[in-house]
């Protein structure tokens, strides 16, 4: 009986040296967020990001999960959310209890620029992975070496959208613009850089205000925009007012050569939100569509399959995919759950993803991975009008003039 016993023993210590406890005890991967399901970065929620993960999780569970190789098997993934009611320090305060409390295996980004920049402090001050969604912040760039858990995907001001814009409006020929900006971390960025590299190309601008993030008329900014005979007007604002400056423009008759949109322009919602007729030839941040590769028609035919297609985002959604699909290969590259495992990893390797082969240079998505950087709503398609090879249509300028207003209902 004592050998018996103790040969059982000596299989139980054998068996904890040579699988681990954790071997046995963990049977999903747990990843948090705090995001912003209601207030007014919501809609990007419904939009952009927030479709993308949820599909990302069932498709990934639906093959068994992310295989890692520690555990010898495939872990299910399980999203654990919050609502930061839009509300930066309701957003700080809960990515610190999912990582402290909650004890989440990763965390996924919060929405906007401005509260990306935040939550990039947060996670690496827990040594945790993050990996950017709806955001990109060129005062970021120069402390990324100090945040070496972050990592950007989506393009923005300087990387490359304005220097590209600066590019195509040379090329139609625009010599002045309007802006107006929406007064956080985003409008800012945006416009700073866009006047440095419209000066760069000799365009004036000739008008440039700020706007609050619930401004509720936009037609003084745009009616001084059109006594000034602009060439193009710049709204560099989020949907709440992106889309409005549509709808006004339209209203009091403004129609400048060239209409170009902050996020916004770049859903596909805004041709329900403003007509399709009526976006004809704005032109908006981003950009790709199905022409873009076989890669990206393979995802929008899947994506439309499982989500209304009026949610599809032609600025971020094939970024975003990538930023999912690098994720799942660094962990399985890594073979552990290890941060700083698969943050190396991610910094050093190359992806297949459907951006094709795809790699980052200083924590950012390298820019030969883009597909675009400036799109043109043309016959209800967003056109990629950059100059270069990875222009699938010419861009229209000037824009046609708006359709007749709707006549109000009785």
């Amino acid at each position: 009986m004592k050998h018996l016993k103790f040969g059982i023993c000596f299989v139980i210590l054998i068996s904890f040296v040579v699988f681990p406890l954790t071997a046995f005890s963990k049977d999903k991967i747990v990843i948090g967020a705090s995001r912003s399901l209601s207030g007014p970065l919501a809609f990007f929620e419904a939009n952009a990001f927030g479709p993308l993960y949820k599909m990302w999780v069932d498709e990934v569970n639906a093959q068994g999960g992310i295989f890692v190789k520690e555990y010898n098997k495939k872990l299910p993934v399980e999203m654990l959310v919050y609502d930061d009611k839009s509300d930066m320090g309701t957003m700080t305060r809960l990515l610190d209890k999912l990582i402290l409390q909650d004890k989440v295996d990763f965390i996924f980004p919060p929405i906007s620029t401005a509260f990306l920049f935040a939550a990039a402090a947060v996670a690496n001050r827990h040594g945790y992975l993050l990996i950017g969604a709806e955001g990109g912040a060129t005062s970021l760039v120069e402390l990324l070496p100090t945040l070496p858990y972050f990592f950007m995907v989506l393009p923005f001001a300087d990387h490359y959208q304005m220097p590209v814009l600066a590019d195509v409006f040379k090329e139609l020929g625009v010599k002045t613009v309007a802006i107006n900006f929406i007064n956080d971390l985003h409008g800012i960025e945006y416009s700073g850089v866009a006047i440095k590299e419209f000066d760069r190309q000799n365009i004036e601008v000739k008008m440039i205000k700020s706007t609050p993030m619930d401004i509720k008329d936009v037609s003084p900014i745009l009616k001084e925009a059109k006594s000034l005979n602009v060439d193009a007007y710049i709204s560099f604002t989020y949907p709440p007012v992106t889309f409005p400056t549509v709808m006004t423009a339209q209203a009091i008759g403004y129609n400048p050569k060239a209409m170009m949109l902050g996020p916004g322009g770049n859903f596909e919602v805004i041709k329900n939100v403003c007509g399709a007729n009526v976006i004809e030839g704005v032109m908006g941040e981003g950009a790709w569509n199905t022409k873009s590769s076989p890669a990206a028609k393979a995802f929008v035919d899947r994506y439309v399959k499982r989500n209304d297609p009026s949610t599809l985002d032609w600025w971020g959604h094939n970024v975003y995919w990538t930023a999912l699909q690098v994720f799942q290969q660094a962990i399985e590259k890594a073979g552990n759950l290890n941060h700083k495992k698969i943050r190396d990893i991610i910094a050093t390797e190359k992806f297949d993803t459907i951006l094709g082969p795809t790699w980052f240079e200083n924590q950012m998505l390298a820019k030969d991975c883009y597909q675009g950087q400036i799109g043109q709503w043309q016959k209800g398609i967003f056109e990629v009008i950059d100059p270069g090879p990875k222009r699938t249509a010419k861009p229209i300028y000037p824009k046609p003039p708006w359709p007749a207003p709707a006549p109000a209902k009785k």
